[in-house]
């Protein structure tokens, strides 16, 4: 009896030292750094704990998925495990791993879209922008103000793009609250005709506003616009043209050629930015009435006809010189 005692303590003592060891290593590897050389973003999939840990594997996040298993069902009561791009910094261990599928913010995704493209340019941007998902919706132009909007994998095109139009709705309504007064433009809809071809004519900032000037004093006198892309705007049927305009692009007749159409076109030819739409609502004072490319990236701005055809004179000159 006395040998059957000793027999099952030592049986006990074994297992209790068994027990201590498997949870001493269980503690060890938990805490113990992962095999993640660099802080690396990973698309976390849906398809619970099995799928999740497969997905870590892959991206080398972690070395055992059984332990992460483990862990993940023995830390269960701290939360569930969410879908989604988390950034993972170098080395975590199972410990910080699950620390960021439960409680860190997702990786936020940035989309920049650009002042001046067209509303088909656009959609083709959106489209192809990486972890948004679902269907473009149609857009009318200048319906989004261009900047950056911040997303989440997984997150839908419409609502992004519905955020940029409604950025673009408050934006357009302040700024036409703060608009110079008399100026030749009836409503926000036509400020934003106008700027989109401002926005077109000139990338430069420093010209915004001496360019809406010129623009606004050919409104006043009723006189053509003459801007080259709204002709460019027409004859790409809402794209970008690939061509140089030609003289029969400047004598089709089309509402969006300002050469033949008085006044501003029907619709916006393109995005255009808060700067644009600022200068147009509070353009330069001055006489100007044209202006032409001087061949630096900039213009030359003239009050008559005769100094405008100087102007020409030497463009064509430069770019005859350096073709």
């Amino acid at each position: 009896m006395r040998r059957l005692f000793r027999f099952l303590l030592i049986l006990v003592l074994v297992a209790a030292l068994g027990a201590g060891g498997a949870a001493w290593w269980g503690w060890r590897s938990y805490q113990a750094p992962g095999p993640l050389a660099s802080p690396t973003a990973v698309v976390v999939p849906r398809g619970g704990t099995a799928a999740i840990a497969e997905a870590l594997q892959d991206r080398a996040v972690i070395a055992d998925p059984r332990a992460f298993s483990l862990a993940a069902w023995l830390t269960r009561q701290d939360g569930p495990l969410r879908a989604g791009e988390f950034l993972f910094p170098a080395n975590s261990s199972l410990r910080e791993v699950l620390a960021v599928l439960r409680t860190a913010r997702p990786v936020q995704r940035r989309l920049t879209i650009p002042e001046g493209l067209t509303a088909r340019e656009i959609a083709a941007l959106v489209g192809r922008a990486e972890g948004l998902t679902g269907d473009t919706p149609p857009l009318d132009e200048a319906e989004i103000l261009p900047d950056t909007y911040a997303y989440q994998w997984g997150d839908a095109r419409a609502p992004l793009l519905r955020r940029a139009g409604q950025a673009m709705e408050r934006f357009l309504a302040e700024a036409w609250e703060k608009r110079e007064a008399g100026l030749p433009l009836a409503s926000p809809r036509e400020a934003l005709i106008l700027a989109s071809i401002v926005e077109r004519e000139t990338g430069r900032a420093d010209e915004r506003a001496r360019v809406a000037g010129v623009f606004i004093n050919r409104l006043r006198r009723g006189m053509p616009l003459q801007s080259d892309p709204t002709v460019a705007y027409a004859a790409a049927d809402g794209g970008p043209l690939d061509r140089p305009l030609t003289r029969a692009d400047l004598d089709r007749d089309h509402p969006f050629n300002t050469y033949r159409v008085r006044g501003l076109p029907p619709a916006p030819i393109a995005a255009p930015g808060r700067e644009a739409v600022l200068a147009v609502l509070n353009p330069d004072r001055t006489e100007e009435l044209y202006f032409v490319a001087d061949g630096s990236g900039g213009h030359a701005f003239a009050r008559t006809l005769e100094e405008h055809n100087r102007n020409v004179a030497r463009w064509r000159a430069r770019n005859a010189a350096n073709p």
